[in-house]
């Protein structure tokens, strides 16, 4: 569907048609402890993070101030009026804890658990009945203002239109232990009942749980698993239109030019509001959402308050399914149906112009979006809340997820020594929190390599000059030498050699020719790579090194050789020995510079590279992306299919079969805003060279988020953010499973098994005889990768020759060349002739 295209094309807003939705809040705010509940000793409080702005001796934020829509929810808190609560228990013996104080407005009331005599244990849960069914997108939820007992940690959240049926829940997850007002996310859907059972308590202090208050947000313009329906055949009918002075004609906002408007009638009397216009899709199909593209150039007739109903016969369209009011700008618009309808006709009524400025209405393009099919599309899990934001991320053995954010949970700033971390459970889905001191080490904005015995080595950022190492068998950091330049931004490899290569990071440590220098295991030190200026792999970013220099795409060769090849539009051929040398690979065909795009090695020699934009934030983003083979030693740069959107901050993550799934990402990037976020995720077929669209996301994915290829073979997406009291902080992330993993109809498909045969080690060049159950075609290698920032260097597939050894047993050859085959950990996964994966095993090749 070309709607919205040229418009995005022109001024960079391109972007999905789930576009515009601010994030959940994290405000944090310290708060003092009182004196216990039921004769406990007090509570020890958490200290309150100084803002990144107001720290002693801080360096400027790198981006400035948050932009002003971050600091704005685009979901709106939905009116409280009517609305009742209940609650599993309450305490109403020692104190007033009811439940209905939650809607009393007022931050000093409180609901409690039971705490007198026998305290009734976990879980605990609070249920709102609205007493009428609204799209519902996050629960607010303010802890008590007197004291720490009673925090919710674990959590997890149902919802239900009837009060009886709650299915799974939509959500879960574990909060932080602070005063802080949070916000718990889910997949925005029209309910009636929202239900919040606390799991724990956040520090561990007793059994309790206690809320102040609890607000729900509305629709945020995001329905989640959903895919744009084709407008071939489409018509549309206006209540009246300006046809005498201009080409106003309803007909023009399905003719995928943004240049050309509906308006309602204004030459002579202009017609009244309220104004129409009525979608004849020609054919009844599932609808879920409306999007809408307000004229661009002129504010003049923005829809204010809106309707939508549906109809399958153009004359009985019944009660709106969904209804709100749209604010006085240019960003596209999404309604959220509060429930998927069965329509051939679809009616929006505008009743107010947004800004009042007299009685018309206009639209560029509608279009509307109709039910993912998970077989073709793909289907979400659960958002899953974290204790931070997300900001960097490593897949470790044992199914555990490492992530870390910086000093504070949801901000930034200054050098403070200390990191907050947290591990996802994948098996448990349970999020645990640990803030690490020792280290001495501020690990936000690092550069990150997966090493060869497994550990995590982590440098620069906030403190720009320390290097870390997270060892995953003792669960533990360390320190290692500090580098010899101080960085931020900068970029990392693991090298064929076993060594850590890291080149530029101009945010952090004074600005300047950040040039090469490479990390031994053996030595623990780092030795200066004079010979391989970082100047010779800029990009021509207006503000210089602070910028040009940074997320540098990375790939390690044989023989301690690397590509660089982008995000400049200049490829380089690095080499690490000695005092090294850069010299260049010529150009990616015909790109442009692409800061914060990505590449990804989906094959032996092959990469893809995606998106990006010429400068580092406020310029339009790119939909092109493109080859770059190096086999044979030679680097051919060609040009692939376009995504169907412009992505800037996006994620890319190989998959096992080969193809290449695309997360996120801004058409006009501006850290910290969620405005011009795509929504709409595409998958890379190598065989085709083409995109094709995913489920949508029910979270914007943009600076500051990351996605993982998991040991299942699905795929974590999370985190955006981190601008301390703003809206835009994502403090959760969702598993999307790829459609290779399901049947038409959205269940599982039969999976090839590895039932043993895998040591835990294995050296390069190695044979292993693999015992599998099912039918089983091939064999591949896929690098346990960290991400963060838009790049993840470590991501690797390596395709496997193998060939059955008798029933259930194959040889599966692993090459010899640490060029192709980097030291490290690996998933093996087995795959069936149509592509379908195995759960994979983890072994090191070292």
């Amino acid at each position: 569907m070309k709607f919205g295209r040229t418009h995005a094309r022109r001024r960079g807003l391109r972007r999905s048609h789930l576009l515009v939705a601010a994030g959940l809040a994290a405000v944090g705010a310290g708060l003092t402890p009182w004196l216990g509940i039921a004769g406990q000793a007090p509570a020890a409080s958490t200290p309150k993070p100084t803002p990144f702005l107001q720290q002693a001796g801080t360096t400027p934020p790198h981006h400035g101030v948050a932009p002003a829509n971050a600091m704005r929810r685009s979901a709106p808190v939905l009116d409280r009026t009517g609305w009742t609560v209940t609650a599993s228990d309450q305490e109403t013996a020692g104190q007033d804890g009811r439940a209905a104080n939650v809607l009393d407005g007022d931050g000093n009331t409180l609901w409690h658990s039971k705490w007198s005599g026998t305290a009734t244990p976990f879980p605990h849960s609070i249920t709102i009945d609205m007493h009428r069914t609204a799209v519902v997108s996050a629960i607010l939820y303010r802890p008590r203002s007197d004291s720490a007992n009673g925090r919710i940690g674990e959590y997890s959240i149902s919802l239900s239109t009837d009060g009886q049926n709650w299915g799974t829940p939509v959500a879960g997850g574990t909060l932080a232990d602070d005063g802080g007002a949070k916000s718990l996310g889910f997949a925005p859907q029209g309910t009636r009942f929202v239900r919040l059972t606390a799991l724990s308590e956040a520090g561990g202090r007793g059994p309790w749980t206690a809320a102040a208050e609890l607000n729900l947000l509305g629709d945020p313009g995001t329905p989640a698993a959903t895919v744009n329906l084709s407008r071939s055949g489409w018509t549309a009918t206006a209540s009246d239109e300006e046809t005498a002075s201009e080409d106003g004609r309803a007909a023009n906002v399905l003719d995928g030019d943004d240049a050309t408007i509906w308006h309602s009638r204004w030459s002579g009397t202009p017609a009244p509001l309220p104004h129409s216009i009525t979608i004849d899709m020609h054919r009844t199909q599932a609808v879920s959402a409306l999007t809408f593209q307000p004229r661009q150039g002129k504010a003049n007739g923005r829809p204010g308050a809106f309707s939508i109903t549906t109809s399958t016969d153009g004359a009985n369209f019944g009660t709106p399914v969904a209804m709100g009011t749209w604010r006085d700008d240019d960003t596209v618009k999404t309604a959220t149906f509060t429930r998927t309808r069965s329509a051939r006709y679809i009616r929006l009524t505008v009743t107010t112009e947004a800004g009042g400025r007299g009685p018309w209405t206009s639209a560029s393009e509608i279009g509307l979006s109709g039910p993912a099919t998970a077989g073709v599309h793909g289907s979400w899990g659960r958002i899953t809340g974290f204790p931070l934001v997300p900001v960097a991320t490593a897949v470790l053995p044992g199914d555990k997820l490492l992530a870390w954010s910086a000093y504070a949970t949801d901000r930034f700033g200054g050098s403070n020594g200390y990191t907050q971390t947290a591990i996802l459970d994948l098996k448990t889905n349970k999020v645990t929190q640990r803030r690490i001191d020792h280290t001495g080490h501020d690990m936000f904005c690092p550069g990150i390599a997966m090493l060869a015995d497994g550990r995590v080595l982590v440098t620069g950022g906030s403190n720009a000059e320390k290097a870390s190492i997270y060892d995953p068998v003792l669960d533990d950091w360390i320190t290692t030498t500090d580098m010899n330049i101080p960085r931020g931004y900068q970029s990392m490899t693991l090298l064929s050699t076993g060594e850590a290569f890291v080149l530029g990071g101009s945010w952090s440590g004074g600005a300047g020719d950040k040039a090469g220098e490479v990390w031994s295991p053996e030595t623990r030190t780092w030795r200066k790579l004079t010979g391989v200026p970082a100047s010779s792999a800029q990009t021509a970013d207006p503000a210089g090194p602070y910028r040009s220099d940074n997320h540098m795409w990375l790939h390690a060769t044989s023989g301690g050789k690397v590509l660089q090849l982008g995000p400049s539009k200049q490829m380089n051929w690095i080499t690490t020995t000695g005092t090294g040398s850069i010299t260049s690979a010529g150009t990616r065909a015909d790109s442009g510079d692409a800061m914060t795009g990505n590449a990804v090695a989906y094959d032996i020699g092959k990469l893809l590279t995606l998106g990006g934009s010429p400068a580092y934030e406020k310029t339009p983003a790119t939909s092109r992306a493109y080859t770059v083979d190096i086999s044979g030693g030679q680097v051919r740069a060609a040009r692939t299919g376009d995504m169907a959107h412009a992505r800037a901050f996006s994620n890319s993550v190989v998959l096992p079969d080969g193809k290449v799934a695309v997360f996120g990402g801004q058409g006009y990037p501006v850290p910290f805003s969620d405005a011009t976020s795509v929504l709409a995720p595409e998958l890379w077929d190598p065989a085709t060279g083409s995109f094709t669209p995913l489920s949508t996301m029910a979270v914007p994915r943009n600076y500051h988020s990351v996605a993982n290829l998991l040991p299942d073979g699905r795929i974590f997406s999370g985190g955006g953010g981190l601008c301390g009291d703003c809206a835009t902080n994502h403090a959760d992330g969702a598993v999307f499973t790829p459609p290779y993993l399901l049947n038409s109809d959205g269940s599982p498909k039969p999976r090839p098994v590895i039932a043993g045969g895998v040591p835990s080690r294995a050296a390069p060049g190695a044979s292993l005889t693999v015992d599998t159950e099912g039918s089983v075609a091939s064999f591949v290698l896929m690098r346990a990768a960290a991400a963060t920032h838009s790049t993840d260097n470590d991501q690797r597939r390596v395709p496997l020759v193998s060939t059955a050894a008798g029933s259930g047993k194959h040889t599966v050859r692993i090459p010899s060349d640490t060029g192709v085959v980097l030291p490290g950990n690996y998933m093996l996964f087995a795959l069936d002739a149509q592509g379908v994966p195995s759960i994979a095993t983890f072994l090191t090749i070292s």
